[in-house]
C-alpha cells in the first residue's frame, strides 16, 4: 500500500484558525488605538505645563509688586525717620515741635503698617501661585513620560508589523500598556 503524502498539520490548523493578515490588522488596530491615547496624552501634557507658565509668570509678577510694596514701605520709614529728626531737632533747639511732626511721624507708622499688610498678602499669593506651578510642572513630567512610553510602543507595533513577530507586537502592547496606565494615574491624582 503506498504511503500516503504528509501534510503539516500544524500550519494548516494555524491558517485556518487565524487568517492570513490578522496579526497585521490588530496590530494596526492596537496601534491606531495607542496613537490615539498618546495624542490626548500630549494634549494634557501641553495644558500642564502651559498652565504652570501661566503660573510661573503670575507668581513673577506678584513677586514683583510685593516688592514694589516693600520699596514703599521703606520710603515711608525713611519719610517718618526725616520727622523724627526734625522733631529731635526742635527739642535739641529747646523748643516745643509742631504738632504736625507729631501727626506725620504717626501717620508714616499706620501707613506703614498698611503697606507691610499688603506686601506679605502679595508674597502668600506669590508663594501660592508657585506652588501650584509646581505641581502643575509634576504632572506634566507623568504626562510627558506616559506620551514616551506610548510612542515607543508605536514604534514596537510598527516593527512587529514590519517583521510579523508575534513577541514584539505583546511587548509593544505592553509597553503601551504601562504609557496608558501612568496616563491614567496621573489625570486621576
Amino acid at each position: 500500500m503506498p504511503e500516503e503524502p504528509e501534510f503539516e498539520t500544524d500550519r494548516l490548523q494555524e491558517s485556518i484558525e487565524r487568517p492570513p493578515g490578522a496579526l497585521l490588522r490588530n496590530i494596526a488596530l492596537t496601534t491606531a488605538v495607542l496613537a490615539a491615547l498618546g495624542a490626548i496624552a500630549a494634549l494634557r501634557a501641553g495644558g500642564t505645563v502651559n498652565e504652570a507658565l501661566v503660573m510661573k509668570t503670575e507668581a513673577a509678577r506678584l513677586q514683583s509688586e510685593a516688592s514694589d510694596q516693600w520699596a514703599y514701605y521703606q520710603a515711608k520709614g525713611i519719610k517718618a525717620n526725616v520727622e523724627e529728626a526734625s522733631r529731635a531737632a526742635w527739642i535739641a533747639a529747646g523748643k516745643t515741635p509742631p504738632p504736625e511732626l507729631t501727626k506725620a511721624i504717626e501717620r508714616y507708622g499706620t501707613e506703614q503698617k498698611e503697606i507691610e499688610r499688603a506686601a506679605r498678602e502679595k508674597e502668600r499669593e506669590r508663594d501660592e501661585k508657585s506652588t501650584e506651578a509646581d505641581r502643575l510642572l509634576e504632572q506634566h513630567r507623568r504626562f510627558a513620560d506616559s506620551v514616551a512610553l506610548i510612542q515607543v510602543a508605536i514604534a514596537l507595533g510598527a516593527v512587529a508589523a514590519l517583521t510579523r513577530q508575534h513577541l514584539v507586537w505583546i511587548a509593544s502592547g505592553l509597553l503601551g500598556s504601562a504609557g496608558a496606565g501612568l496616563f491614567a494615574l496621573t489625570l486621576l491624582r
